[in-house]
Parts: structure tokens; C-alpha cells; sequence
């Protein structure tokens, strides 16, 4: 008779054994490299940039380009506001104080031009109401990068007092300036502040010292490697300064996440009677196998950013696919090479290797009363949920920054003392006109439209432009409708509208055009990804449910605090009455992606066991008493991470540190704790029917 012999081994398998057989010069390598991924990364901050609001595609940016070109002018980047220390901007000592200044700043290189009140024949939209104040408006022409730069070293060279006046700089591109450089400021107190407190919880998590240690490296390794590849992906193409942010907080919880299955399995097995080497390769087989399909559903919901044409959201699905490719290479192959040279130094005396304790309790409670706990969990779950019925999405502006940042300073002044506000003005721009007077019925028709305040006209090179000045009161408003109006108007030329009103509504546009898009691929690849994890059919649809639960509670939270004002004394940031339309969707793939990192690891152990006895209701409680805890403390190393954020001085920073660490910590304990395994237990053997069983 023919012999049996054993199964090939599988790449996960085979690659554990590899490992264990080459493991110091693995260790040896992985420092190599761990030290120049980390050199490469630490010029990651200053290799990236904070993209301007617009959809390249959009109307809005082809008049931002027929302006630069033809005209040689485009939309104020950089404002001064300029305040009379004594008397009113029409004295002249201020005015002469006020033409010098002017005339000065149009002088200084890389100035494609600068207006003021002065110079516009005492233009009504450009002096404050109380004739105290009025503005200079400058345009710095140039790539956003190269643009910035140079606005906030005039912003630096002309601020304070002089001449009798007082100069305050703001615009928009000081604005976003600004906003970098607190984000940079963030990211470095975040990291001084995150990586201690993670090692000070995985020394408790795992009560010893080296694994710690291990851990810790390999989620520092995650971070340095996505941020050297952020750093090589910005030589190619704009990458915002938030990427950086969200590699730090991630690449640590990753690999925090990775490397506590890894090492849970590990000693799984050393406690089962196996050898270190054999536990090692058993931990990659099968725990390996859990981190893989994990970081592929991660990777999933994050690559969907590509999909949208803003630069802005598409540096996060860089950071993303990066940080989940540099995590599964630490958990997978630096971390089992480190685990087979500590041996049992690495191993405590644990519970996980038990079926019995306070999770599998739990589950054992919940699955008696399935429908009258689960729902009462689900209805409190909603409740929390409810206020994210009244999301209204808006447009970014000042607030984003801190109450006594100079150019927020600056924009509430600009805000509360005008009637009006010029620098956010829409352009109508005509490339070729052949009789000016055929415009005059055209300004009249525009100028009539509820909320222009003053619209300006200038004829030159063949061509004109003009200025559509808003009121304060639309701009707080419906500015949407203006635009609408102004695009609607007849004009009796070609003509493209830009300006920022109508650049960060055509920017808003292609985001909400895309989104039902992304979307649905998110959901039907990782229903995919699952369904090949697991085998089962109705295990990731429960899982999406699940996932748009703990959603729902994130969205909750994030319109109660930032979207209504609640707790902005105490987090230090000015509600709106609206959330900036970029930030749910980008939440949105964040923590479904994360959402379902942890629904694959819990599943795929209560799947193991399940095979193992057949029995789905001791599977559910076996299966979620050994990965519960795991999920859990990663959960709160993750929720810690990202919490920092909370205290740093931009809003949307705020956003993801609140928003992300009340879904995952809702996720990982009521969703997982109680309504999984409500789930399973109405569902019965219907949560392993497949087609092809």
C-alpha cells in the first residue's frame, strides 16, 4: 500500500521555518534596516505638504490656471490686515503709512501682485465698518509648496507694528500654512507622548519586559516604514502633512495588534508541551494566517482613497497600504525571528490558553438571552448613534486652527469687523472678449444677485475677469447657492468661475461623487476578503453589519461634539454647525478597515474552534475567551494613540483622535462582546453554510 505522507507546508508555514533557522541573521538584518528606514523617515515631515482644497478636473481650477497664464494673477493667497493704532484707515498718516506698505510688499520677490484699499480707490469691500481696519491683498504665485514658503516669510518679515499701524497676517495659504505646521508640532508631541505610554501597556499586557520591547519595535519599525515610503511617494506627488499623522498613530497599533496575536499564539503553544522552534512556526501558520487576512481587509478599505482625484485623501491610502505592508513584515518575519531567540523569556503564566474566564462568561450570559441582551445593546448602540441623523457637511476655514493662532486671529477679526470679504471673491474669468461695454449688463445682472456685495471688472491681454465679492452673511451661509447663481448667470463670453468659494465646492463635489463608489468596493472587498478568511457566506455580512454599527456610533459622536459644540471648552476648538465633507469619509475607511481587523481576528478563532468541536455555541465562547483579550488591549492601545490627538491644536486632528478612539473602543467591547455572539447563537449552523461546502 502506498504510504501517507504529510501535506507540503504551506508559505506561511514555510516562511516560519525559514525564520526560526536563520533567525539571527534576521534579527541582525531587521536592525539594519529598522536603522535606515528610520534615517530615511526622519526627513518624512519636511518632504511633505498641506495640498490646496481643488479637484485639478474641476471648472474651479481651470480658471485658477486661465488666471496664472493669461493674466498673470489669481486669488489672494496671503492677506494683511492692517489696523489703525489711532484714528481711522482714511487719516493720512494711515493712508500714506498704508500705500508705502502696500507698495512695499508688491515689490518683494515671488509677489505676483498686491491691492489694497488704497490702491483700489478706497474699495467699500476692503475696509472694515467702522473704518479702523482695512486689507492688503497679495498673490503668491507658484506650487503649494514653494507658494507657502514664501507666504510665511512675508507673513514673518511684515507682522507688528510700524508707522502708526498694526499689520496681522492671515489669507488662505497662511491659513493651511499654519494648519501644517501645528500638524507637524502635533505629530512630535504625539510621539514623545504615545511611545512611552504604549510600552508602559504592553509591559502590563504581557508582564514582561522583552516582549515589550519587541513589540514596541516592531510597530516603530511600521511607523518608519511608511513614512519613508510617504517620503518617496512625495517625490513623485503632493503628500499631506496628515499622512504623517495618521502612519504614527497607526504603525504603532498595528503592529501592537499583529505582534499580540503572534506572541499569543506563541505561547499557546509553548503551554501546550511544544518546543520554542515549533511554537514559533505554528504561531506564523496560524496566527500569521489571521494577521494577513486582517491587514489585507485594512489595506482594503484604505486603498479605496485612491479612488478620489484629491490629493489630500489619497496621501492617507499611501499611508495606509504602507503602514499595513510594514506592519505584516514585522509581525511576520521580524518578530518571529526575535521570538525564537527569547524562547521562553518571552512567556508568562496566562489565561489565554484557557476556554474558561470572564469573556467566554459573558458570551455564555449573552447567548442564553440572544435577542432580549443583544437588543437592548443594539437599541442603546442607536441611541448613541442618533445624532449623527443631523450630519451637515461644510467647507474648511480658519477655525480648523487654534483661537490664538495669527491667522485665525486675523480671519475672526475679518469675520466680525467687514461687511464683506474680498479674499474669498469668485472670479468669472472671460479668456477672449472682443467689446468691453457688452459686460456692463453682465456686472449690473451680477451684482444684483442676493449676497454679491461688490463685483469688480478688469479688461487686459484680450481678455477679462471679474470679481464677485460675497457678503459675510453667505459666506456664513449657503455660499453653495451663490456659486450656483453666478454659474448660471448668462455671460456674453466664455467664461470659467473660480475663486476658493467655488474651488472648495467643486472640491466637495468630487468627493461626494465618488463616495458611493468607494464606498461599495470597501464593502464588497472585504465581504470578499472574509468570506475567503472564513468560508462562511453570512459571517462577513454580519461582520459589515457590525462594522456600520460601530460606524454609526462614531458618526454619533463626532456631530454631538464637533458638529454641535458640545465639549469644545474643555477639547479647546470653535463648532461650526458643520463637519468638513472630507473627514467622515475618510473616518469612514479608517475605522471600517480597523473594525474589520478585529472582526478576523475574532472570528478566525472562533472558526479554529468550531472545526475543532463542532459545537458553534462552546466555539463562540472558547473562541472569544482567547482572542477577546487580545482584541481589547490592542483596542486600548490603539484608543490611546489615537486620544493624543486630542489635545493638539487642529480640529481635524481632534476629529480622528475623539472620533476613532470611541469606535474602537465600542467596537472591541460592546460589538464584539455582546452583539457577535448574539448573532451567532440566533444564527446557528447558518454562520458556516458556504456554496462550495
Amino acid at each position: 500500500m502506498p504510504r501517507n505522507t504529510p501535506p507540503e507546508p504551506g508559505l506561511l508555514e514555510r516562511l516560519g521555518l525559514l525564520v526560526v533557522r536563520r533567525r539571527r541573521a534576521v534579527v541582525l538584518l531587521s536592525l539594519v534596516l529598522t536603522v535606515l528606514v528610520l534615517a530615511v523617515a526622519a526627513g518624512a515631515l519636511n518632504a511633505l505638504s498641506l495640498s490646496r482644497i481643488a479637484d485639478p478636473a474641476a471648472e474651479s481650477d481651470r480658471a485658477r490656471r486661465v488666471l496664472a497664464d493669461q493674466f498673470r494673477t489669481g486669488p489672494p493667497n496671503l492677506a494683511f490686515l492692517v489696523t489703525a493704532q489711532t484714528g481711522t484707515v482714511d487719516d493720512p498718516a494711515v493712508r500714506a503709512a498704508g500705500v508705502g506698505l502696500t507698495n512695499d510688499i508688491a515689490r518683494q520677490s515671488g509677489v505676483a501682485g498686491a491691492a489694497s484699499y488704497w490702491s483700489r480707490a478706497d474699495s467699500p469691500a476692503l475696509r472694515s465698518k467702522d473704518s479702523r481696519q482695512a486689507l492688503i491683498l497679495v498673490h503668491v504665485p507658484g506650487d503649494v509648496n514653494e507658494a507657502r514658503q514664501r507666504v510665511g516669510e512675508l507673513a514673518a518679515q511684515y507682522a507688528g507694528s510700524r508707522d502708526g499701524i498694526t499689520v496681522q497676517p492671515g489669507g488662505q495659504d497662511e491659513v493651511f500654512r499654519e494648519i501644517g505646521a501645528q500638524a507637524r508640532a502635533d505629530f512630535l508631541r504625539a510621539e514623545l507622548v504615545v511611545i512611552p505610554l504604549v510600552l508602559g501597556l504592553l509591559i502590563l499586557i504581557y508582564r514582561r519586559v522583552s516582549p515589550a520591547l519587541v513589540t514596541l519595535g516592531v510597530g516603530i519599525f511600521a511607523v518608519g516604514g511608511a513614512l519613508a515610503g510617504l517620503r518617496a511617494i512625495a517625490t513623485f506627488t503632493e503628500v499631506s502633512t496628515f499622512a504623517a499623522n495618521l502612519a504614527l498613530v497607526m504603525g504603532l497599533a498595528l503592529g501592537v495588534d499583529y505582534c499580540l496575536f503572534v506572541i499569543a499564539r506563541f505561547r499557546e503553544e509553548l503551554a501546550a508541551g511544544a518546543e520554542v522552534d515549533d511554537a514559533v512556526v505554528a504561531a506564523v501558520r496560524t496566527a500569521g494566517r489571521t494577521v494577513f487576512f486582517s491587514g489585507l481587509t485594512v489595506a482594503v478599505s484604505l486603498l479605496a482613497l485612491l479612488l478620489f482625484p484629491l490629493s489630500f485623501l489619497r496621501s492617507f491610502g499611501y499611508a495606509g497600504v504602507l503602514v499595513v505592508l510594514s506592519a505584516l513584515i514585522g509581525a511576520l518575519v521580524i518578530l518571529p525571528a526575535a521570538l525564537a531567540l527569547l524562547g521562553r523569556r518571552a512567556v508568562r503564566p496566562s489565561a489565554t490558553g484557557s476556554g474558561s474566564g470572564r469573556w467566554a462568561a459573558l458570551a455564555t450570559a449573552v447567548m442564553r438571552r440572544p435577542a432580549l441582551i443583544g437588543g437592548a445593546v443594539l437599541a442603546l448602540i442607536l441611541l448613541l448613534s442618533s445624532p449623527a441623523l443631523g450630519l451637515r457637511l461644510g467647507l474648511p476655514d480658519a477655525r480648523i486652527l487654534p483661537a490664538d493662532a495669527s491667522s485665525r486671529i486675523m480671519a475672526d477679526q475679518v469675520r466680525e469687523n467687514f461687511g464683506q470679504e474680498e479674499s474669498d471673491a469668485l472670479y468669472v474669468v472671460m479668456p477672449e472678449i472682443t467689446d468691453p461695454t457688452r459686460l456692463t449688463p453682465y456686472v449690473k445682472t451680477l451684482g444684483q444677485l442676493d449676497g454679491v456685495a461688490q463685483v469688480d471688472t478688469y479688461v487686459r491681454n484680450g481678455g477679462a475677469y471679474l470679481t464677485v465679492i460675497p457678503t459675510g452673511e453667505v459666506l456664513e451661509g449657503d455660499v453653495g447657492s451663490l456659486v450656483d447663481q453666478v454659474r448660471a448667470a448668462e455671460a456674453p463670453y466664455p467664461a470659467v468661475i473660480g475663486g476658493s468659494p467655488a474651488e472648495m465646492l467643486d472640491w466637495r463635489a468630487a468627493l461626494i461623487e465618488r463616495i458611493p463608489l468607494v464606498l461599495g468596493l470597501i464593502l464588497l472587498l472585504s465581504v470578499l476578503v472574509l468570506y475567503v478568511a472564513t468560508g462562511s457566506v453570512l459571517l462577513p455580512l454580519k461582520a459589515t453589519v457590525l462594522n456600520l454599527l460601530s460606524l454609526a456610533v462614531m458618526f454619533g459622536v463626532m456631530v454631538w461634539v464637533f458638529q454641535h459644540g458640545n465639549l469644545s471648552g474643555p477639547l479647546g476648538f470653535t463648532a461650526t454647525g458643520v463637519l468638513e465633507a472630507s473627514m467622515p469619509t475618510l473616518m469612514f475607511c479608517i475605522v471600517y478597515g480597523l473594525s474589520m481587523d478585529y472582526e478576523v481576528f475574532i472570528v478566525s478563532r472562533i472558526r479554529e474552534e468550531y472545526l475543532r468541536t463542532g459545537d458553534t455555541e462552546q466555539a463562540v465562547a472558547t473562541g472569544l475567551q482567547r482572542s477577546a483579550p487580545l482584541v481589547t488591549s490592542a483596542a486600548a492601545v490603539l484608543a490611546l494613540s489615537f486620544a493624543v490627538y486630542a489635545g493638539g491644536g487642529v480640529v481635524y486632528l481632534k476629529m480622528i483622535g475623539i472620533g476613532m478612539a470611541v469606535a474602537v473602543l465600542v467596537d472591541a467591547t460592546a460589538i464584539r462582546g455582546v452583539l457577535l455572539p448574539a448573532f451567532m447563537k440566533l444564527a446557528g449552523r447558518a454562520n458556516w453554510w458556504s456554496p462550495i461546502s
